[in-house]
C-alpha cells in the first residue's frame, strides 16, 4: 500500500478531478443529512489511522502522513462529509482490518513494524480478500477511503504542500483598490 511520491501526486490530481467519497459535501459545502448521530472515534482509533496513513505515505527524506496528524484529519472528514452508509463502511472497515491483521499475523496492528503493516495492506489490496469472512467490495471500499483520505490530507497539509510539493507564494502585493472600467476583463484569482 506504500506508494511513491509520483503515484501519490497522480492520485491527488485524479481525486481533485475525479470522484471521491464525501465529494458532494466538499463541493456543496453542506453536510449530508443522513449521518450517524454521535459518531465518535477514540484516541486509539486516531492513532490506528495515523499508522495506516504512515504505511501509505511513509517517512522518507520528507515527513510521512503521521507527521501531519492524518488520523485526526480522517476522523474530521468521515464525521463531516460522509453520509451514514459511508460512515458505517468506514467504521466496519477499520474494525475488520484490526481483527483480520490479528488473525493473520497473531499480533496487534499497532505492535508491529511499519514494514509489516505495509506488507499486510499491500497483500489485502492485491487480493481484496481478508482472512476473515468479509465482502470483497467492502474491503476495496475501505482501502480506497483510507488511501484517498491519506493522500488528500497529506498533500493539503502544510508539510505536504511545502516540504513535499513546491510552494510559491503568489507574487506581488495586495492592492485593495484597483480602478475598474466597465467592460474590462476581471482579474483572475
Amino acid at each position: 500500500m506504500a506508494m511513491n511520491r509520483r503515484d501519490a501526486l497522480k492520485s491527488v490530481a485524479l481525486m481533485m478531478g475525479g470522484a471521491m467519497v464525501g465529494a458532494n459535501a466538499l463541493l456543496t459545502g453542506c453536510k449530508p443529512e443522513d449521518q450517524i448521530v454521535g459518531l465518535e472515534f477514540s484516541n486509539k482509533d486516531i492513532a490506528f489511522l495515523d499508522e495506516i496513513g504512515e504505511a501509505i505515505i511513509p517517512t522518507t527524506d520528507t515527513p510521512g502522513a503521521k507527521a501531519v496528524g492524518i488520523g485526526a484529519f480522517m476522523v474530521m472528514m468521515v464525521k463531516d462529509t460522509y453520509n451514514a452508509e459511508q460512515q458505517n463502511t468506514f467504521v466496519e472497515g477499520i474494525n475488520l482490518i484490526k481483527k483480520d491483521f490479528k488473525a493473520t499475523n497473531g499480533a496487534d496492528f499497532m505492535d508491529v513494524s511499519v514494514e509489516e503493516r505495509t506488507a499486510y495492506l499491500n497483500q489485502l489490496k492485491s487480493s481484496g480478500k481478508p482472512t476473515l469472512d468479509a465482502d470483497p467490495k467492502k474491503v476495496t471500499a475501505i482501502l480506497g477511503m483510507l488511501q484517498d483520505l491519506t493522500v488528500l490530507g497529506y498533500f493539503t497539509s502544510e508539510i505536504g504542500a511545502t516540504q513535499q510539493l513546491r510552494y510559491f507564494e503568489a507574487p506581488g502585493r495586495y492592492e485593495g483598490c484597483i480602478d475598474y472600467t466597465p467592460g474590462d476583463r476581471a482579474y483572475a484569482l
